[in-house]
C-alpha cells in the first residue's frame, strides 16, 4: 500500500513538473530501426519465393485457370514431351522421352517413345494413358487451351507396355511439338468427383517431376514444394520451395531481411521504386507470360452482331488508359500487345494493327449508320437503350480494375454498361451459349494464351468447328464467338502447313482487324528478384518461367 501511494505521489509529481511550470517539455525522442538481417539460422536447403496471389485452379489446360502460380508448379512437377529452348523452339525433353518423330505421312502419324524409368511419384508408369486422356479432354471440353490439335488426332494405340505411342492424325500437322506438354496422370484424374472440372482445382494427387506438392494452404496464402524423391533424373538440389503470398511492402521487406530468396511478382510502377531501393542485393529482371490481356468485342451477342456497333465500341476504347489501369504503370506496360495473333514476347512479332487514340466522331458515325440515336447523351434505338454487359473474371484485380476504366469510357460516351465478375471457372465454360443467356457477354476482358505453335493460336481464336447437326455447319469454337467460313480455309492451311504462317498472317490480320473482334492490349509479365545469396535462378526460356529451372536452384549456406 506504501509502495503504491509512492508511486502515485512521484507520478504527480513529474505531471507538475512538466505541467505547472513555464519550463518548456523534454524533446520527443525518436529511434529509428534499422533493417537487419534475420537471426534465425540459414537453411541452404529451402528457398522461399514472394507471390502477390495463390488463388485460383491449377489445371494449366483450362483458360480459367492461367496464372504464373499455375504455370510455375506444372513446369515444376508435370512431364511434357517437349519443352520451349532457350531460342523459343521446342526441344525433346529427354527426361521424359527417349524420341519423338513423324513416322508416316498417309496416315500423318507421329511415334512417341518414353523412357522406361519415367514414373509418377506413385510409382505408376508415365505411358500412353496419359497420353488418351489428354487428347480426349482438350478435345472434348470447353475452356481448354489450344483444342485445336487435339481435335486432329482421330487414334492412339500403344505398344510395349504402353511406352511407345503412336498418334494418328485426320491431317498434316506441323504444329504436333505443341501437344502433350504437362501430362496429367490418368489413373488417378479420369475418375475425379466432378470430373474435368474439379482436375487439380486444389492440389496434386501425384508428380512426375523434380519436385511434389506437400502444402496448398488458399487462407495463409502458402504453397509448399519439396524434393521428389521418387524422380528417376538427378534431384533437384534444393529441399524445398515456398511460394508465400505477401503485398508489396511486405514481399520487398522479407528479400531485404532475407527471409524471402526471390519474388515472381506483376510490379506497379511504385513497387519498381521499392525493388530499386533494395540495391546491389537484388536483381530484378522482366518475366513474359504466354498470356496476352484482351479486350473481345463478342459477335455472338445480339447487341454485338453488327460490325459497325463493334468498330463503334473499337473506336471508343482508349487502349492505353487500359493498359495504365492494368499494369499500374509497371514493366508490363512495356509488353504494349498490337497484333491479333502474336504475342511481343514471341518471335516474328510485329504490330499490325493502327497505332491510334480514341476517335469519337467516327464511334458517333458508325452508331448512328447502325441505327442508333444519341437522346439526351445516351444511345438508344427505336428498340432499346444500347446496353452492354462487360465480363471480367473474379479474384483478378488487374482485370477488375480494366473493366471499371472501360466502364467509364463506355459510360462517358453515352453507352449503358453492366460489368459482371464471375467466377473464372464459369466464365470460360459457359462462354459458348452465352448468347442464349439472360445477360449475354457483349465484351469480355480476358487473357488469351499464347501458344507454342502460333498457327495452332489463329485457329484457337477465330477458328470455327463443325456443328454436330446434319447437315454439318460451321459454329464459333473461341471465346470470341466468331465464325467465317470464307475466312476458315486460309487459318486450315496454315494449321496443316499448306500455306505458311506468314502469308496466312499477312491475309488474315487486316480483315480480323476490320471485324473489331479482340483489341490486345499487353503481354501479362511478372517481375523475377533474386537475392545474391542464389544462385541457378534465371529468367527461364520464352514463356516458361523460372520454376523451368527450379531444380538448379541453389542458396549459400552464409
Amino acid at each position: 500500500m506504501r509502495k503504491s501511494r509512492w508511486v502515485l505521489a512521484a507520478s504527480t509529481a513529474v505531471v507538475c513538473l512538466t505541467s505547472c511550470t513555464n519550463a518548456p517539455p523534454p524533446p520527443l525522442v525518436t529511434t529509428e530501426v534499422a533493417q537487419t538481417a534475420p537471426t534465425r539460422p540459414v537453411n541452404p536447403g529451402e528457398a522461399v519465393v514472394g507471390v502477390d496471389s495463390v488463388a485460383g485452379g491449377l489445371n494449366p489446360h483450362k483458360l480459367s485457370d492461367q496464372s504464373m502460380v499455375t504455370t510455375a508448379l506444372a513446369q515444376a512437377m508435370l512431364p511434357s514431351v517437349f519443352r520451349t529452348g532457350p531460342d523459343g523452339t521446342p526441344r525433346l525433353d529427354q527426361t521424359l522421352m527417349v524420341s519423338a518423330q513423324v513416322t508416316n505421312t498417309e496416315p500423318y502419324t507421329v511415334t512417341y517413345r518414353l523412357r522406361p524409368e519415367a514414373s509418377w511419384s506413385d510409382a505408376a508408369p508415365i505411358a500412353a494413358e496419359d497420353f488418351v486422356y489428354l487428347w480426349e479432354r482438350l478435345r472434348d471440353e470447353p475452356g481448354v487451351i489450344d483444342g485445336v490439335g487435339y481435335r486432329l488426332i482421330t487414334n492412339i494405340s500403344a505398344r510395349e507396355a504402353g511406352r511407345v505411342v503412336e498418334v494418328t492424325f485426320a491431317k498434316p500437322y506441323p504444329g504436333w511439338r505443341s501437344l502433350f506438354s504437362s501430362l496429367l496422370p490418368a489413373h488417378l484424374v479420369k475418375d475425379s468427383p466432378g470430373g474435368w472440372a474439379n482436375v487439380l482445382a486444389d492440389n496434386y494427387p501425384v508428380t512426375g517431376g523434380p519436385f511434389s506438392l506437400r502444402l496448398l494452404d488458399r487462407v495463409r496464402g502458402e504453397v509448399i514444394l519439396e524434393r521428389n524423391d521418387r524422380y528417376w533424373d538427378p534431384p533437384a538440389a534444393l529441399d524445398r520451395i515456398v511460394l508465400r503470398r505477401g503485398d508489396l511492402n511486405g514481399i520487398t521487406g522479407a528479400l531485404r531481411t532475407a527471409h524471402n530468396q526471390l519474388a515472381l511478382t506483376a510490379l506497379g510502377a511504385e513497387g519498381v521504386t521499392q525493388v530499386a531501393g533494395l540495391g546491389a542485393t537484388v536483381t530484378h529482371k522482366t518475366v513474359a507470360r504466354p498470356s496476352v490481356a484482351t479486350v473481345l468485342l463478342r459477335p455472338v451477342s445480339p447487341a454485338m452482331a453488327d460490325t459497325r456497333v463493334r468498330s463503334a465500341i473499337a473506336a471508343i476504347v482508349d487502349r492505353g488508359a487500359l493498359v495504365k489501369a492494368g499494369t499500374d504503370g509497371g514493366p508490363q506496360s512495356a509488353l504494349t500487345a498490337n497484333a491479333q495473333v502474336l504475342a511481343p514476347g514471341t518471335a516474328g512479332y510485329t504490330a499490325t494493327g493502327p497505332d491510334t487514340g480514341p476517335d469519337p466522331a467516327l464511334a458517333e458515325r458508325l452508331l448512328t449508320e447502325a441505327g442508333y440515336l444519341k437522346t439526351a447523351g445516351i444511345w438508344t434505338s427505336p428498340n432499346a437503350v444500347l446496353n452492354l454487359v462487360i465480363a471480367v473474371p473474379a479474384d483478378r484485380p488487374a482485370y477488375t480494375a480494366m473493366g471499371a476504366e472501360l466502364r467509364r469510357q463506355l459510360t462517358a460516351a453515352g453507352i449503358t454498361v453492366k460489368v459482371v465478375t464471375p467466377p473464372a471457372a464459369e466464365l470460360f465454360t459457359t462462354l459458348p451459349t452465352a448468347a442464349t443467356a439472360k445477360d449475354p457477354v457483349d465484351l469480355l476482358i480476358a487473357p488469351m494464351p499464347v501458344s507454342q505453335d502460333p498457327a495452332t493460336a489463329l485457329a484457337t481464336r477465330f477458328g470455327c468447328a463443325t456443328a454436330s447437326d446434319e447437315p454439318p455447319a460451321p459454329v464459333a469454337a473461341n471465346p470470341v464467338g466468331f465464325c467465317d467460313p470464307t475466312l476458315q480455309g486460309t487459318i486450315d492451311s496454315a494449321v496443316t502447313g499448306e500455306v505458311p504462317l506468314s502469308a496466312a498472317l499477312a491475309a488474315l490480320e487486316p480483315v480480323l482487324w476490320s471485324r473489331a473482334l479482340t483489341l490486345p492490349l499487353y503481354q501479362e509479365a511478372d517481375d523475377l528478384i533474386v537475392r545474391n545469396d542464389m544462385t541457378g535462378v534465371t529468367a527461364g526460356p520464352p514463356m516458361s518461367g523460372p520454376f523451368a529451372g527450379a531444380a538448379a536452384w541453389r542458396r549459400s549456406a552464409k
